[in-house]
């Protein structure tokens, strides 16, 4: 199997994943709202849990693929995934779908990780721009798709769909691999096996910060940016509420940013100006802390969608930092995607957990999880300048 084939298979493996997961996971609010009476406070506290686990399981997955290997990690976390999505459909106890969720997010924690090693491991710099730079656009766009057509699925095909769509992207996923197994190609830089054991070029240093201190301030900001991303989506049902949109609009309104990102992506893969750049990164989160204030306190739908395309474009440009800065210092590619993946958990679940606190606290303030939220985004702002100040190169 030539290399080319072979990355084509990895990224229609992304494909999948992207359509999976978010079918899944972005509309379960809207399900446990349906289905059990969830309002906002159940839900964000049920996001909060999500994100949890999905911080320790990402963390513990990198470490696990780098010893063992990207291939055994991705079929795994696909089967279970594939399994346990089948088994939501039959349940009907709140208690059982709840086991259903938790489960299916320990195994997705093996599946980005991967998937994101399985393009970038032995790519020399210019290449690992390209990988990194598809890979992006693939599972943000996929994934965007998924969140715009998800409403309407479920409208027209009833529930079940939400649970036996995704279990079949995660089958096929499955099927694939078993193919691709036998096909991993030579890369450039080494032999790409199970275990990834390759060699990668050296990152550069750029102006008076080091690389490794551009990684500490893209996963600092890089949760933040979950933090907000998870608030937003626990917080769909509600938005949707108040400006009184059907699950199927809400799904066309409400995925706008996910696009936005997704042609983010493909600008900041064309232009690398923003490399090892802290004024792009800070000016990005800051964008980010208000923007989101004006999704989650929209009045009307055109201001929803024009705060959207700002939102879109400044955590478009937080997550590839992330990504970027993770896969190009350093050579345990697994372990850095599953530390990359892990402060995307903590943001999931520290924003959801901050707003239903707030709720909760102030249950008679309508506003109160929105400032709370707003409030802790402030102080990521302080500890990224913090960061920063700390990890000057010393003349």
């Amino acid at each position: 199997m030539s290399p080319r084939l072979f990355l084509t298979g990895c990224f229609a493996l992304e494909a999948l994943n992207g359509l999976g997961t978010t079918w899944y996971f972005f509309y379960i609010y809207f399900f446990t709202e349906a289905k059990f009476g969830f309002g906002k406070l159940q839900n964000l506290a049920l996001a909060a849990a999500l994100g949890a686990i999905y911080a320790v399981a990402s963390w513990l997955g990198g470490r696990y693929m780098q010893q063992r290997g990207y291939f055994p990690a991705l079929r795994i976390g696909c089967a279970v995934m594939a399994a346990a999505v089948t088994v939501g459909s039959m349940v009907t106890s709140l208690v059982a779908h709840l086991a259903v969720m938790f489960v299916s997010i320990t195994a997705m924690a093996l599946t980005w990780p991967a998937l994101q090693a399985l393009v970038s491991e032995g790519q020399p710099r210019a290449r690992l721009m390209t990988m990194l730079g598809i890979y992006n656009l693939v599972w943000s766009g996929f994934g965007a798709v998924a969140y715009l057509t998800g409403g309407a699925m479920i409208e027209s095909w009833g529930p079940r769909a939400q649970f036996l769509v995704p279990a079949a992207m995660f089958a096929t996923q499955v099927a694939i691999m078993f193919w691709l197994k036998r096909g991993a190609p030579a890369a450039r830089a080494g032999q790409i096996d199970e275990a990834g054991e390759v060699t990668t070029a050296q990152p550069i240093r750029t102006g008076s910060v080091a690389p490794r201190t551009f990684l500490r301030m893209a996963w600092v900001a890089n949760p933040f940016a979950y933090l907000a991303i998870n608030t937003v989506v626990a917080m769909g049902p509600s938005i949707a509420k108040t400006l009184e949109l059907s699950p199927r609009y809400a799904g066309y309104y409400c995925s706008i940013w996910m696009f936005v990102r997704s042609a983010a992506f493909g600008l900041f893969w064309l232009w690398p100006g923003w490399h090892y750049r802290f004024r792009w990164l800070v000016a990005s989160y800051a964008g980010m802390i208000g923007t989101v204030a004006i999704v989650l306190l929209a009045p009307s739908v055109p201001v929803l969608v024009a705060a959207q395309v700002g939102f879109g474009l400044c955590i478009g440009l937080i997550y590839y930092s992330s990504l970027f800065y993770s896969m190009d210092v350093g050579e345990t590619k697994g372990e850095h995607g599953g530390i990359h993946e892990a402060v995307i958990g903590l943001g999931c679940a520290a924003g959801p957990a901050v707003g239903a606190a707030g709720l909760w606290l102030a249950p008679t303030a309508p506003h109160a999880s929105v400032w709370a939220v707003g409030g802790i985004l402030f102080g990521g702002l302080g500890l990224l300048l913090w960061v920063r100040r700390n990890g000057r190169v010393k003349a």
